[in-house]
């Protein structure tokens, strides 16, 4: 039972980090926040990569074990090709995939140290 909560809850919490990541630049009461979860996640990718594999995720990690728990085996090497896959039934090409994932994040990344700067700036 707690299993399928914490799927459930991974599924929820993990892509609202990648939306968020993804658009929270835009809204200005959030942009500082928004930064933040952004260089964790670079964290995660890049330094903890160092140890674990390049893009290596912690909340990924976490919902791995929990569906190989509840006895699933349909995960993927990119947590965001899964997502398509289970939410459109679409499978993309993991590489395609990958590539559309790191231009989002750094084109996030940039726009988000940008407007944050120019906002540190006007104050």
């Amino acid at each position: 039972m707690v299993d399928l909560v914490l799927n459930h809850f991974f599924f929820f919490f993990h892509t609202s980090i990648i939306i968020f990541n993804s658009l929270g630049w835009i809204f200005p009461k959030f942009r500082k926040w928004n930064l933040l979860t952004l260089l964790l996640t670079a964290f995660s990718w890049f330094v903890l990569g160092i140890w674990f594999g390049w893009g290596y995720c912690i909340c990924t990690d976490w919902h791995w074990i929990v569906r190989s728990t509840l006895g699933y085996q349909d995960m993927s090497n990119s947590y965001i090709h899964f997502l398509i896959l289970k939410f459109t039934g679409i499978n993309f090409p993991e590489g395609l995939v990958d590539i559309a994932t790191a231009v989002v994040f750094f084109s996030s990344l940039i726009i988000s140290l940008w407007i944050n700067v120019r906002d540190y700036k006007r104050k």
